[in-house]
């Protein structure tokens, strides 16, 4: 059974200048996918490599108005439909984003289908899409035609601020939007969603205090490296280990849009989620998600 992805972001411009980024094809090619073509209202379409089944434009224009961007987009053997609505905020503008056939939670978990990489491509491609029409840096989209997970990302704070954010669990609760416990030391557990409720975590297999970190999930691994200059900060994230037969593309793009809004975290003084609660399936037992709110 399937059901409607939701997700909500603030944006702190108005809602015409977030109007013109999803409806003009250079401003697509940027944010969002490696090629874009846009002639409203007949055309609307992107593809390429940071695209899932982006190797041909898959999409169709539905409804286009000044507060509505919709559109048909055929992925996974299903006529999914995507919908942007815009809406006032103070100081901004509230982007809601919904997609109809996202799969059971169980198989998004599961990576069985390129349906369950859409909350993630969603949360990365929003949080771009933010970022971008805040005049912000973007952060690495993925390649959907390779294997090799490797972002570099330059964060406008010093080494032991970005350090601290990643292995002190109240501080990345705060910027992941998810619960954690973390035991900063070689041989110690990370557990997503907190020891009480992940029977399993994963295991910290590397620390070199203010510099790298390395956790191992079992079925994948996971390694931050960091580099500090002048009170800056240039992370290196890698995600190895797997099936390469299967890659994590779901996982990769949660840690992804992570990173996004872990430099929201670390550089704006005034920072506050850029993400209100989604409407997202019930859970079953033992299931985790990033709940962003």
């Amino acid at each position: 059974m399937s059901e409607t992805l939701t997700l909500r972001v603030r944006a702190r411009v108005p809602a015409e200048r977030v109007h013109r980024a999803l409806t003009d094809g250079a401003e697509l090619a940027t944010w969002l996918a490696e090629r874009a073509e846009v002639d409203l209202p007949d055309r609307y379409q992107f593809w390429g490599r940071h695209t899932p089944e982006g190797d041909r434009p898959r999409q169709r224009p539905l409804r286009v108005d000044d507060r509505a961007v919709s559109f048909g987009w055929h992925l996974g053997g299903e006529d999914t439909t995507v919908e942007f609505l815009l809406a006032d905020e103070e100081g901004g503008t509230l982007v809601t984003l919904t997609q109809s056939h996202f799969p059971s939670w169980r198989t998004a978990i599961a990576e069985t289908s390129v349906l369950g990489y859409l909350y993630t491509y969603w949360c990365l491609a929003l949080a771009n899409l933010v970022d971008h029409v805040e005049g912000r840096p973007l952060t690495p989209k993925p390649d959907f035609t390779s294997g090799r997970m490797r972002a570099v990302v330059d964060v406008a704070a010093p080494v032991d601020e970005v350090y601290d954010a990643l292995v002190d669990p109240v501080k990345f609760e705060r910027w992941f939007g998810a619960k954690v416990d973390i035991e900063p030391e070689v041989g110690g557990r990370f557990a997503m969603g907190g020891f009480e409720h992940n029977p399993e975590p994963a295991t910290i297999v590397d620390l070199r205090p203010g510099r790298a970190m390395t956790v191992d999930w079992g079925d994948s691994v996971s390694t931050w490296e960091l580099e500090g200059s002048g009170g800056r900060t240039r992370m290196t994230f890698t995600q190895s280990g797997f099936d390469e037969g299967r890659p994590p593309f779901g996982a990769w793009l949660g840690w992804l849009a992570g990173v996004a809004e872990l430099r929201r975290f670390l550089e704006l003084p005034d920072w506050r989620p850029m993400w209100l609660t989604p409407e997202v399936p019930e859970l079953p037992d033992g299931i985790l998600t990033d709940q962003r709110g």
